[in-house]
């Protein structure tokens, strides 16, 4: 049997491109022998001190720690392998649903994944920002800060090499046969040595199908 690869995904639950990335690696687990981890980095922690932002934008984030605090306290009550559940049921009612980032989102969410509701509390409090900046920044060093989420870290073309990437960014999230053929196609040009960069103007907003 081929032994199965870990590949880890830092994640953001506001940011609709990570979720549509997300739902791609889903679809990349049933073609190919990897497992996908679910980890946790912070927009809110990215842009910290950033005045030139858009006022809408720095609204956005001041809301955002609620989710990523949340999401560390679960990680810290019950392990991280909670996150991949708790990831979709945020997703699920942030980007599809249309909730609010508030008590409702949070407490709904726990509860859908058997986790104690009261852990919304977190939202409110800097008691897991120390976890949070380490999980952050475990995902963005290897990538520079240059860059938001998604942020993948995979194997490498060698034995015990990892290789780290921002993206990509893609919707709608591709299916089957053709998730798996994206999969090999970013695994070979992240791993070519100096290979940095490939982008085109996006056209279209995130499909959520």
């Amino acid at each position: 049997m081929t032994e199965r690869a870990t590949v880890d995904m830092w994640f953001d639950p506001i940011c609709p491109w990570a979720w549509m990335t997300s739902r791609w690696l889903l679809e990349v687990e049933k073609v190919r022998d990897l497992d996908v981890r679910f980890n946790v980095m912070s927009l809110s922690v990215l842009n910290e001190g950033r005045d030139e932002l858009p006022e809408r934008y720095k609204e956005l984030l001041s809301k955002g720690w609620g989710p990523v605090r949340v999401c560390i306290a679960a990680a810290e009550t019950a392990g991280p392998e909670v996150l991949r559940d708790l990831y979709t049921a945020f997703g699920t009612r942030i980007h599809l649903q249309k909730y609010e980032l508030d008590e409702k989102l949070y407490r709904e969410a726990l509860t859908e994944v058997g986790l104690d509701p009261e852990l919304a509390a977190a939202a409110d409090t800097d008691q897991y920002d120390e976890a949070l900046r380490a999980s952050h920044n475990a995902g963005m060093k290897p990538v520079g800060t240059d860059v938001g989420t998604p942020v993948i870290h995979a194997p490498g073309p060698n034995p015990d090499e990892k290789i780290a990437f921002f993206g990509p960014v893609v919707t709608p999230a591709p299916k089957g046969d053709a998730a798996g053929k994206l999969w090999d196609g970013v695994l070979l040009v992240a791993g070519t040595p100096g290979f940095y960069e490939i982008k085109r103007s996006r056209e279209i907003g995130p499909i959520f199908d």
